[in-house]
């Protein structure tokens, strides 16, 4: 059997850079979010898992600390969106994001014995822009925001714009810091 052999200076590109799969790009964004969630979950020192079926909650994220007050372990439900139609940095303190009116009445119920916030990642359109690595690091763009839907009214017909802070960066001291309250008894 014959192996076939690289071109010259490695292996064929397309006309626009190396030879990438056809996985539609909606289902690569979901891939990258992933990432993000495990990258942020390690350097937080929480936990994951996937509840299967999912039923409307992409992940469970736990966080242990015997400092916590209503459980050595504590855990929150983690709703994943990710959009390449929002640009980096949004100006302003909040940027729109549309759900449909079913999953917003799921993340918006109230009281819940588990807490929910949904995270969304905004991610460049082209996906040769979605991540840079280096010796010294791996980045992943553009970046990840979260929000706690808790009591959030439905106002659209089939679905409803909600805000998302621009302050709330999704990163491994805000996951802390969200376990650190709902480990207290709080609210995310």
């Amino acid at each position: 059997m014959a192996l076939a052999q690289p071109e010259p200076g490695g292996l064929p590109h397309g006309p626009t850079g190396p030879l990438r799969g056809t996985l539609a790009t909606t289902a690569c964004m979901e891939t990258l979010q992933v990432g993000y969630l495990h990258a942020v979950a390690a350097a937080a020192g929480c936990s994951l898992s996937q509840p299967f079926p999912d039923n409307g909650i992409d992940w469970h994220v736990s966080h242990g600390a015997p400092e916590h007050v209503v459980d050595d372990e504590v855990t929150i439900k983690v709703q994943l969106k990710a959009t390449y139609q929002i640009p980096p940095r949004p100006a302003g303190p909040t940027f729109g994001f549309t759900l449909d009116n079913e999953h917003l009445v799921k993340l918006a119920r109230t009281p819940v014995a588990v807490h929910k916030i949904l995270v969304v990642m905004l991610v460049p359109r082209e996906r040769e822009q979605w991540i840079g690595a280096g010796d010294d690091r791996l980045d992943l763009r553009h970046c990840c925001y979260w929000t706690n839907l808790a009591g959030h009214p439905v106002t659209g017909r089939r679905r409803t714009t909600v805000r998302i802070p621009t302050t709330r960066i999704f990163d491994d001291r805000a996951l802390c810091e969200i376990m650190t309250r709902v480990g207290s008894g709080g609210t995310p």
